[in-house]
């Protein structure tokens, strides 16, 4: 069964556009001119994904955002901020309000289909959900990523860290769960450590991951310690 997507823009050639790609490239697409219709659809139907664009009237992508971020149904819900605003102020804006990617226009569609495809790549499926214990039940996949990257650590000072800072954009909460990744704790013991909920440590992982563009943590863990993020 393909993956449903939500389409929010209030450009009807853009719009339409979009959709008709993603639906070539095999995604179930609904879409919406405007962010109360698309929280309506929403309701109806939870999709797998939202695409949104951030100008819009009455209420913005921001808004919209924060509606979705606040409904315990939407928390995990991969969110790309398709949008002419290009500027690093509002990206950063974006990151810290919760989306997970953020494609300024124009762009390359291919390029859409790429961050859509990854993301979705990344989110529990139904039948893979998190057990009660808090931890995913492919427990062996991850201790094999816990153990790589207890063996970076131990060659930390055998990484070549870059000559210059690295300019990456981390608020204070995605910093901490970067350190205690790269500490080698598992999510139940980041959320444990930092007073928070499994979900809300995977959400930040998730991030990290966007901003990094990292695959796995023992990737984010390398990148880290090669650009003395890994405080």
């Amino acid at each position: 069964m393909s993956a449903q997507l939500l389409l929010v823009d209030d450009e009807p050639g853009l719009r339409e556009a979009v959709k008709d790609y993603l639906q070539e490239s095999g995604f179930s697409v609904q879409v919406a001119s405007n962010a109360r219709e698309g929280w309506d659809l929403m309701e109806q139907n939870t999709p797998d994904l939202v695409i949104s664009d951030i100008m819009m009237p009455q209420v913005d992508g921001y808004q919209f955002l924060k509606q979705v971020r606040e409904d315990p149904r939407f928390q995990a819900l991969p969110v790309i901020f398709l949008t002419a605003k290009g500027m690093t102020g509002d990206r950063i804006q974006g990151y810290q309000a919760g989306v997970d990617a953020y494609l300024p226009k124009p762009f390359d569609p291919d390029e859409l289909v790429a961050i859509v495809e990854n993301l979705l790549s990344r989110r529990p499926t139904k039948a893979n959900v998190t057990g009660e214990d808090g931890e995913t039940p492919d427990i062996a996949e991850l201790a094999n990523q816990i153990a790589q990257i207890k063996a970076l650590l131990t060659q930390r000072s055998a990484i070549a860290q870059s000559p210059a800072p690295f300019k990456i954009d981390l608020t204070p909460r995605e910093q901490s769960v970067l350190t205690l990744v790269a500490e080698g704790l598992m999510n139940k013991e980041i959320a444990r450590r930092l007073e928070t909920s499994v979900r809300n440590v995977e959400k930040y992982v998730s991030r990290l991951f966007s901003k990094t563009g990292t695959n796995s943590r023992t990737e984010l863990v390398r990148f880290a310690l090669e650009h003395g993020l890994a405080k």
